[in-house]
C-alpha cells in the first residue's frame, strides 16, 4: 500500500499539524431504545477519552430521552418526517462539531470502555479517515446472526485504500455505522452526510476512499452487535440495499459488483452447515433466497407500481420523508410527491 499524500492526511487529521489531541463525540441514533441504554451508554461514558455522548431520539416517547439525560448524555429529538440514515447522522456530526464524530447504534454494546480508545487510534495518528469496530453476537444468538459476524468481522484489523479495489471487490466499501468512527473534516471536505435510505456508511466510505483517504478496521474495538431476523425482515431489509445500491451503483459497484461478494459468503455458509448443522440448509436455501429476491426487486424498484414501495421496503417511513421529497420524487412522476402509503 502507497503512503497517503500529505494533504490526505492534512484533510483528515488537521489536530497533527497543529499539535493538539482531536476533540471526540459520540452520536448514539436512537428510537425506542430506553431499554438499550443502560447497556450501550456506560461504556461510552467511561471512556477515558472522555467525550461527548449525544443521543439522538426519532420522536420516540418511550423515554429514551429522559433516561439518556439522567444517565449524563446529552440530547436531541429529530422529527420522524426529518429522521433517516443519513440527515440524522448529518445533523448530529454538526451538533457535535469535533474533529472526530462516532456513529453507534443503541443495540451495540462496547465489551470494554476502551473501545473508543481502539477505534479512532488510526484516525487520530492520520492513518484512516474512518473506522469501524469488530461485531461479535449478542449472548444468545443463533447460528445464522452469529456466522455473518464471523464473516465480515474477523480477528484481524486491516487498513483498505481505494487502489486496492482489484483485491477488495465490492467489499472495499464496506463499513458499519453500528459503531464507527469518522474524521469531521474529511466528511466536511466531501459535503457531508447526505440524506439516503440506507447505507450511508458505503457511501460516504467510497467518496473518502476515491478521494484518497482509507478505512481502518480495528478489531481491537470490539461490540455486541447482532439481530435475529425473520424471512420477511431479511427481504424488506435487502429491498431496501438493493434499492439504494442502484441509486449509487456508479460510486459503489465500480470495484466489482455484489454478486462475488455474496456468492461468498452463501459458499462459506453452507459449508459451514453442511459440516456442523446440516439440518439448517433449507433454511439456509429459502433465507437466501428471500434476501436475493428482495435485492433483486429493491434493485428494480422503479419499475415497481408506486404503491408497492412502502409496503415492502423495511423502513416505511422514509417514502413519506423529507429525505425522498429532496432525492427521489421526481424520479417518482410528474407529480414530484411522495409515494403513497
Amino acid at each position: 500500500m502507497t503512503p497517503a499524500p500529505a494533504s490526505v492526511v492534512s484533510e483528515a487529521a488537521p489536530w497533527i499539524a497543529e499539535g493538539r489531541e482531536p476533540t471526540i463525540g459520540v452520536a448514539v441514533i436512537t428510537y425506542t431504545a430506553k431499554k438499550m441504554l443502560p447497556h450501550c451508554l456506560p461504556p461510552l461514558l467511561a471512556s477515558p477519552l472522555k467525550p461527548r455522548v449525544l443521543v439522538v431520539n426519532s420522536s420516540s416517547n418511550d423515554g429514551t430521552v429522559e433516561l439518556a439525560e439522567e444517565m449524563g448524555a446529552e440530547t436531541l429529538v429529530v422529527p420522524r418526517r426529518s429522521f433517516n440514515h443519513g440527515m440524522t447522522r448529518e445533523r448530529a456530526r454538526q451538533a457535535l462539531g469535533t474533529d472526530i464524530v462516532v456513529m453507534i447504534t443503541p443495540d451495540a454494546y462496547a465489551t470494554s470502555a476502551d473501545m473508543i480508545g481502539h477505534l479512532v487510534a488510526p484516525i487520530v495518528d492520520g492513518t484512516a479517515a474512518v473506522t469501524y469496530a469488530r461485531q461479535i453476537p449478542h449472548t444468545g444468538a443463533g447460528f445464522f446472526e452469529s456466522f455473518a459476524r464471523e464473516f465480515n468481522y474477523p480477528p484481524q484489523s486491516h487498513v483498505r485504500s481505494y487502489d486496492e479495489r482489484a483485491k477488495w471487490g465490492s467489499f472495499l466499501y464496506f463499513c458499519s455505522d453500528s459503531c464507527a468512527a469518522w474524521s469531521n473534516s474529511a466528511l466536511e471536505a466531501i459535503g457531508g452526510i447526505g440524506p439516503t435510505l440506507t447505507m450511508e456508511d458505503a457511501i460516504n466510505t467510497a467518496k473518502l476512499l476515491r478521494r484518497g483517504h482509507r478505512i481502518a478496521y480495528v478489531a481491537e474495538a470490539v461490540v455486541h452487535h447482532s439481530h435475529t431476523y425473520t424471512l420477511e425482515q431479511e427481504f424488506r431489509r435487502m429491498f431496501d440495499v438493493g434499492y439504494e445500491r442502484r441509486r449509487q451503483k456508479e460510486l459503489l459497484l465500480d470495484s466489482g459488483g455484489d454478486e462475488k461478494r455474496g456468492g461468498s459468503y452463501v459458499k462459506a455458509l453452507m459449508g459451514r452447515l453442511l459440516r456442523e448443522r446440516p439440518h439448517l440448509i433449507p433454511y439456509a436455501v429459502v433465507q437466501t433466497g428471500a434476501k436475493y429476491v428482495g435485492y433483486k426487486l429493491g434493485y428494480n424498484a422503479t419499475r415497481l407500481p408506486r404503491h408497492w414501495i412502502p409496503k415492502v421496503s423495511g423502513q416505511d417511513f422514509y417514502w413519506t420523508s423529507e429525505a425522498f421529497d429532496l432525492r427521489e420524487g421526481r424520479e417518482w412522476g410528474s407529480s414530484g410527491g411522495r409515494v403513497a402509503g
